[in-house]
């Protein structure tokens, strides 16, 4: 195939890699995520689903049901992205963390570590972290402090740290170190305590005076967190101070994998500072953002809350509940865009009627798996005939905004896997849903009405303009964006 290039396209791509030249060198950052699946730690596809689905749920229903109401908590971990970076300096270590944008706070293992009760778990993703001899103490009279204990008052955290009152009232307590935090997740908590060091990304952009989080103890907890929400101790925050354009705005292009091993291990791109690119007028992809605007919430503040409007199954739009379109002053509706919950959790009564619709469309033609639905935690599944792929319905998730509609791809909200094979059952195709029930409103007071999860993520750029305070989806192949971006 002979391919002209005219010459406005000529001009067209002259002007773009000068301007890409600019933004490599001087307003981007490129950081390779990578899926933390291993297929040693699930011997069949029912409890691969059964285990992401229940974790998903867990991390929804956490904000729900904490007891301590009056403490903004971050979603639980678990994420199923990890970035690496260094820290420290001369001597430096690699850490990995899991990518969060529901949490506002980078912490990690410190050795000495013990994790308790984590049997189970993921094994660490790197070494518990040696402190660097450049490593220092946050002071307890510092904004970070206050805000790493829920925005506590400077004098208050000074006296739990035994700075003498005559220093307190003098601000001379530079040399007291900022009192231990602590953090409950919905499956476990740490207690740690403020550093500060220099943090090096990939391409070697250094940030001085970083802070992070060091824990010698968590429960249940042996991975650690880079928290991308909003805040001020949040990766793209602390960025701002060597570049406001690295730290407004972020984005991350999940690759397709349907929890294929080999797609699963391909790269997928997080960009930091990255504005999209125009309409691709001389190429084969065509890239246009839909947007939505965030929505504030007095409660969680970190979160990347959006309004939803309502789903379509096919042609039939149902709308979404009012509290999903809005978020109130007790921090209640919404829905949160976030990298670290697998699949997306909806309102019972949404999910209910999305549920109902699909099954009527689909349960013509295939058989309900009612034991898989059981064995995977999913529902609604169907057995099918592989000759020709399953006919199931498009969905359309619609939010708030002129024409901010996004196109889910077939695999993002439907997963076909083999079930049977063993014992001398037989082998059958079967297809599940993949969206979650979240729990009646009344349930989901006093946090989200839902969460958009990083499966149904898959396949778009999703961008977060904090400056604008828009969050953007497009269509993209993540594999060759990051082919494109690291070449």
């Amino acid at each position: 195939m002979v391919v002209m290039v005219t010459p406005l396209c000529l001009l067209y791509w002259l002007l773009i890699s000068t301007w890409w030249l600019m933004v490599s060198t001087s307003g981007m950052v490129l950081i390779p995520l990578t899926h933390s699946l291993s297929k040693t730690q699930f011997t069949t596809p029912h409890h691969l689903l059964k285990t992401t689905s229940t974790r998903s749920a867990t991390r929804f229903r956490h904000h729900h049901h904490h007891r301590h109401k009056q403490v903004s908590v971050p979603l639980s971990p678990g994420s199923d992205y990890t970035l690496s970076f260094t820290l420290g300096s001369p001597s430096s270590s690699t850490i990995s963390l899991y990518l969060d944008t529901g949490s506002d706070l980078v912490w990690l293992p410190c050795s000495p570590f013990e994790c308790i009760l984590c049997e189970s778990k993921t094994p660490p993703l790197s070494p518990p972290l040696n402190l660097s001899s450049s490593a220092t103490a946050v002071p307890c009279k510092s904004s970070a402090c206050s805000a790493a204990h829920s925005a506590l008052h400077s004098s208050d955290l000074c006296a739990i740290a035994r700075c003498p009152l005559d220093s307190i009232e003098m601000s001379e307590c530079n040399s007291f170190p900022c009192p231990p935090f602590y953090y409950a997740y919905g499956d476990g908590s740490l207690i740690g305590r403020l550093y500060k060091d220099s943090l090096t990304l990939p391409n070697s952009l250094s940030v001085q005076n970083f802070t992070f989080g060091c824990s010698h103890t968590t429960l249940g907890e042996p991975v650690g967190v880079a928290g991308f929400g909003f805040g001020r101790l949040s990766l793209p925050a602390q960025l701002s101070s060597v570049s406001p354009q690295l730290g407004n705005r972020f984005s991350y292009c999940l690759v397709s994998h349907s929890f294929d091993s080999n797609r699963v291990r391909r790269p997928s791109p997080l960009i930091l500072g990255r504005y999209e690119d125009k309409e691709n007028q001389c190429g084969n992809e065509l890239v246009e953002f839909v947007y939505t605007d965030m929505l504030s919430n007095p409660k969680h503040p970190y979160f990347y809350s959006v309004g939803l409007e309502g789903i379509s199954v096919g042609k039939r739009n149902i709308p979404a509940p009012e509290n999903l379109k809005r978020v109130d002053r007790r921090g209640s509706g919404g829905m949160v865009v976030d990298s670290g919950t697998t699949f997306t959790m909806l309102p019972a009564s949404l999910y209910d009627s999305v549920v109902t619709e699909f099954d009527h469309r689909v349960s013509r033609f295939y058989k309900r798996a009612n034991t898989v639905e059981e064995s995977t935690g999913l529902s609604p599944c169907y057995f099918y005939n592989k000759v020709a792929a399953a006919k199931v319905p498009a969905v359309t998730l619609h939010f708030a905004g002129n024409r901010s509609s996004v196109v889910l791809p077939r695999k993002n909200y439907f997963y076909e896997f083999i079930d049977g094979g063993d014992g001398g059952t037989k082998k059958r195709n079967v297809g599940c849903l993949m969206l979650m029930n979240g729990g009646d409103e009344e349930e989901l007071s006093g946090g989200p009405g839902a969460t958009l999860g990083n499966y149904q993520q898959q396949g778009f750029e999703v961008v977060y303009d904090l400056e604008k305070r828009k969050v953007g989806f497009a269509r993209r192949k993540c594999s060759s964006l990051w082919d494109s971006l690291k070449s």
